[in-house]
């Protein structure tokens, strides 16, 4: 079996095929046939070197990837999820060695796998899994209720995007920021307002809402720069590890997606 990996560091061109053992679902588990996968930041991490002593505990050739699309053509035994054979499918990865959605045949735990959305091409449902899925997690840590507000960074980005419209689903109110070129994307993804993006993104937001926002989900990961968006009590998370510093009562979070990788019926929401 065919895959895409690395067995030295480097830029781009560090990526190589590689001949790897045919794979088989086993019990509460399901191979996906992968036609199509994404490219994420993290996946570059992979590549580069930077995950290097995660790495090192399992043996390479390392394979990137953490979306995949493809068919379905085995489910193992005791799988519960209304997958079968034939279905098309979307699934979230979690890269270990060899095991990345950079590969022909790729066997999951049920849960990270569901059907693709109707009348998606493969490379269009590869792209949700991943960065729809922090998403959700985000909304869910922050944690606000329908009516209330929230403030999103990289509103154009692949996870500010899937985060605002998530929030319009949860009935939250959303201040987002977009370069020009971007405002009439972020608007059609359903902020009520957009600010320009960068530095000033705080101040900005003060002006719509001068007790400040109740949540923000930082895309952009700009860290302090934005705190001061946030109201009294609020809440922040953020996609890179950034917790901050105790401050007027804000609540901190971390989104790690991999917490979610097996939440199927979060995953299946998505669709």
């Amino acid at each position: 079996m065919r895959a895409v990996g690395v067995t030295t560091y480097g830029g781009p061109e560090a990526l190589e095929l590689v001949d790897l053992p045919e794979v088989h679902a086993g019990p509460g588990e399901v191979r996906l046939r992968v036609y199509a996968a994404t490219v994420n930041p993290t996946d570059t991490y992979v590549r580069n070197g930077d995950r290097a002593k995660v790495q090192s505990a399992d043996p390479g050739p390392y394979v990137p990837g953490m979306d995949a699309a493809g068919i379905v053509d085995e489910v193992g035994e005791g799988v519960t999820t209304g997958i079968a054979i034939g279905d098309r499918a979307m699934a979230i990865v979690v890269p270990k060695g060899t095991h990345g959605a950079y590969r022909e045949n790729l066997v999951l735990p049920a849960g990270s796998v569901t059907h693709a959305p109707e009348g998606t091409s493969h490379a269009e449902a590869s792209t949700l899994p991943m960065n729809g899925l922090t998403a959700r997690l985000s909304l869910d840590l922050l944690g606000l209720q329908p009516g209330q507000t929230i403030a999103v960074t990289g509103a154009a980005g692949c996870y500010g995007g899937y985060v605002v419209q998530l929030a319009k689903a949860d009935g939250l109110t959303v201040i987002a920021d977009a370069s020009e070129a971007d405002t009439e994307l972020v608007t059609s993804l359903g902020a009520d307002i957009v600010v320009p993006r960068g530095a000033g993104f705080a101040a900005e937001v003060r002006k719509h809402f001068p007790n400040g926002v109740d949540g923000l989900a930082d895309g952009s990961v700009q860290n302090d720069e934005v705190i001061d968006a946030i109201a009294d009590g609020g809440a922040f998370t953020s996609v890179r590890g950034y917790q901050g510093e105790p401050q007027r009562d804000i609540t901190f979070s971390v989104t790690w997606v991999i917490s979610y990788a097996t939440e199927h019926a979060k995953l299946d929401q998505l669709r």
